[in-house]
This record gives structure tokens, C-alpha cells and sequence, in this order.
């Protein structure tokens, strides 16, 4: 679906189909994803002006915050990456540097593009690996001698490498082994590296001299198959503009990158003295400049961070969005509380997204010629198991239902293997008969579930 077509309603509803619940999230979420493409149809100066609503979530681990923003970006084809902000630490500390999730989101950019743009050469590709794999099967005797059946011979070569071709397109010589001349890579590559901090910059001297160092090639003895998709890879190579490759994949960051900074609460607040707790704030006024815009310098080149969307997440138990500075809390104005799910939650989750659990397991047993089936009541008892346990210890949302289903359906998975067709209905009673006994056992529930 084109993002002409994704109205806040329409990303709503497709985020729906993997998330339950969440209705406040989905739709600040959406609105952002919206704006984006709106900022796109504006003028040249007024485009520049509009900088992205980032957004802070907050609410308990597994209730959908990740999910969200992963989903966001799938729907938008946007270059899109995770990172845990209690992983960077003050410069001056032992830790990345904040500078690198933008060097890191530039990497996912520049694969995504290269693969597009690899698909797009394919076809093309793959005929001139076969024309190169004429050339080693049936080599031509260079051109004819002058003369009055110059004319007639070139047709016969012409007709004669036709049906060839033919034959090879059809399969007729897979099996038959050529030597053809390909790149070595097994030469070691030198880096550059940077200062401390820097260490993603490195680079390959072969990026920075390009043909100044010329490429090994060797002899290798293969099988026609093998041979094409060998041959097919360095015309791919050849057929795509590097250049091109980088500028498109700097400005889908620089225009629709989406940063996820998970964990943004492990960084806020803790009382000031010796300790971890020294270098709170100052991550916190390391993220701000890339939050804020600025340019980060990577090896593909300068990229502005100005229209890069942030999305934070944090549980928030201890401390509060109002313990961030002043100005890291001015750059996310929209702060949404996310739900704690309840069993009705946890039905939903179980059995409505299309990639529920209860639909992974089913498919997964069915591969073994096991067809998995659930009654309501189940679910139900799943779903109350799931919820009282998160009630008696540790609440981690969603993840609970992993635990247990993978508790529940242990035995079926370990003995159902490679054998006789068969139906197996999971009952409530089941569920209790498997469960029931570790949780009323507080201490072996913290272990088990």
C-alpha cells in the first residue's frame, strides 16, 4: 500500500491486524506517520520548517511499544532501528557513542536499497550471466574471414548460438562443470579506524581508492548452476549505481528514518553522586542533539537528523518524562500512557493477530503432521493463567503468554515428532491439570512462568 493511500484510519486498521488494544498509541503513532508524507507535498521552504512530533510511550514491558514502532515502520518502508538508550554512555565513559545509531540506521538504509535495487536488475542480470556462460560452454572462433560466405557464417554462428541458449535457459546443462574467472575475496580488509568512540567508522580502503587497487581474480571449477548465480551476482553488481544506492538511502533516512529508543526511562532521574547514575544526564544531553537536528558525520557522508522521527519507550516506574532535561523534554511533545492488558487483552492476542501464538504453535505442529486445536475455554484459562501470574510477580505484559504456552505444550512438542497424522485438542482442563500447580507455587511460578 502506497502512503497515499495510508490515512491515519488506514494505519490504525493495519496495525491492528498484529496489535491488540493500544488505541491512543496507534493513533499518535499514525498522525506522526501521516505528517510525514503530508510535510512531503509542502514547499521547498515550508518543508524545512516542519520538523516530527517525536513521541514518547510509556507503559510497562510487553504491552505492545516496540511492536508498535517495528510495525510503523514496515507500513511506511522506512529505514527503521531499535536501540537502547541505557546501552550509550557520557562521552568521556566507556560506551557507543549516541552518533551511531544514526551510522547504524544509514548501514539498514544502504541493505534495504541495495536489495531493491538488486530485484529490480535481476532479470536482467541473469541474461547476461547466461550470454557469459555461452561464451566458457561454447566458445566462437573469433570473427570470420573476409570473404562472400562471411554473411552466411555469421548467421550459422548466430542460429547455432540461439538454440544453445535455448537449451541452457531449458536446464539442459546444469550439472556440467566450467571453470569460470571470478573475484577473490579472500584478501583481508585493511580498516581505517577513528578515534576512541569512532569505531563504526571504520572503512574499506577499497571504498576509498575504488580501482587504484585492482581486484584479484581467480580460476574456479564449478557446475553450470552454480556457475550462473556466481556470474549473476557480479553483473548485479555491476548493473547498480553505488552512488545512487547512497544518495537514495540518505535521504529516505534524513526524510523518513524512524529511531525507536527503548529503555529512555534507565537514563532519567537516580540521584546524583558516584556510580552509573553520573552519566544520566549526561547521555541524555548527547541524544539531544540528534533529537534535535543536527549532522552526523558516517561514512557514506553527512547526514542531517533534522526530519528523523524519535519514538521513546519506557516503563517510567521510578522515574517520570518530567525528570528529563528540560530540553530533551521539549523535543517529544507527544506522550502517550499505554494500557496494562487485562485477560480479555490476552484472548484477543492469543487468537486475533495474524501472527498470534496460538496460530505460530499450530503451524509449527503442523509440520509435523500434529493439527492443533484450542477450545474456548482454553484460551480462556490461558488467559486468566497469564494475567494472575503478572498480578503475583513480575508484570511483563504479553510475554507471559510465551512462558506459558511454551510450558503448556512442552510434552507435545518434544514427543510429536516425525510421526502419525493426528488431532489434539487442548481443553481447559488440560491447561489447569499442566498449569494450575505452578501457579499456586509463588516461587516456582517466578522460576517457571
Amino acid at each position: 500500500m502506497s502512503m497515499e493511500n495510508l490515512t491515519p484510519k488506514e494505519i490504525v486498521s493495519e496495525l491492528d491486524r498484529y496489535i491488540v488494544g493500544q488505541e491512543s498509541a496507534k493513533k499518535s503513532v499514525a498522525i506522526a506517520l501521516r505528517n510525514r508524507w503530508r510535510r512531503q507535498k509542502l514547499s521547498d521552504e515550508m518543508r524545512e520548517e516542519v520538523v516530527p512530533n517525536n513521541i514518547i510511550l510509556i507503559g510497562s514491558t510487553g504491552v505492545g511499544k516496540t511492536e508498535i514502532a517495528r510495525r510503523l515502520a514496515n507500513l511506511a518502508n522506512a529505514p527503521f532501528i531499535k536501540v537502547e538508550a541505557s546501552k550509550f554512555t557520557e562521552v568521556g565513559y566507556v560506551g557507543r557513542d549516541v552518533e551511531s545509531i544514526i551510522r547504524d540506521l544509514m548501514d539498514i538504509s544502504i541493505s534495504t536499497i541495495q536489495l531493491e535495487m538488486e530485484e529490480r536488475v535481476s532479470e536482467e542480470a541473469e541474461v547476461l550471466a547466461n550470454e557469459r556462460l555461452l561464451d566458457i560452454l561454447f566458445p566462437t572462433n573469433g570473427a570470420p574471414k573476409e570473404g562472400s560466405d562471411k554473411q552466411e557464417i555469421v548467421e550459422r554462428q548466430k542460429r547455432t548460438r540461439d538454440k544453445l541458449r535455448e537449451k541452457l535457459s531449458a536446464g539442459k546443462f546444469e550439472d556440467k562443470v566450467v571453470e569460470i574467472d571470478v573475484s577473490d575475496e579472500s584478501m583481508p580488509m585493511m580498516q581505517v579506524f577513528g578515534p576512541i568512540g569512532m569505531e563504526e567508522m571504520g572503512m574499506n580502503l577499497q571504498e576509498i581508492f575504488g580501482s587504484s587497487i585492482p581486484k584479484k581474480r581467480k580460476q574456479r571449477r564449478t557446475t553450470v548452476s552454480e556457475a550462473r548465480r556466481i556470474l549473476a551476482m557480479e553483473e548485479v553488481t555491476k548493473l547498480i549505481d553505488h552512488e545512487e544506492v547512497v544518495r537514495e538511502a540518505r535521504s529516505r533516512v534524513e526524510n523518513s528514518g524512524i529511531v525507536f529508543l527503548d529503555e529512555i526511562d534507565k537514563v532519567v532521574g537516580g540521584s546524583a553522586g558516584a556510580g552509573p547514575d553520573v552519566s544520566r544526564e549526561g547521555v541524555q544531553r548527547d541524544i539531544l542533539p540528534i533529537v534535535e537536528g543536527s549532522n552526523v558525520i558516517t561514512k557514506y557522508g553527512v547526514v542531517r537528523t533534522d526530519h528523523v522521527l524519535f519514538i521513546a519507550a519506557g516503563a517510567f516506574h521510578v522515574a517520570k518524562p518530567a525528570d528529563m532535561i528540560p530540553e530533551l523534554q521539549g523535543r517529544f511533545p507527544i506522550r502517550v500512557e499505554m494500557d496494562n492488558l487485562s485477560a480479555e487483552d490476552f484472548v484477543k492476542i492469543l487468537t486475533h493477530p495474524e501472527n498470534a501464538l496460538i496460530k505460530q504453535y499450530s503451524a509449527l505442529l503442523e509440520t509435523e503432521g500434529v493439527k492443533l486445536k484450542f477450545t474456548k475455554g482454553a484460551i480462556s484459562a490461558i488467559a486468566a493463567i497469564a494475567t494472575e501470574v503478572n498480578d503475583a510477580t513480575e508484570n511483563i505484559g504479553a510475554r507471559r503468554l510465551h512462558t506459558i504456552m511454551t510450558t503448556l505444550l512442552e510434552d507435545i512438542l518434544f514427543e510429536k515428532s516425525g510421526g502419525k497424522r493426528e488431532t489434539i485438542s487442548i481443553t481447559k482442563e488440560m491447561v489447569q491439570d499442566q498449569l494450575e500447580a505452578i501457579v499456586e507455587d509463588q516461587d516456582l511460578s517466578r522460576y517457571i512462568l
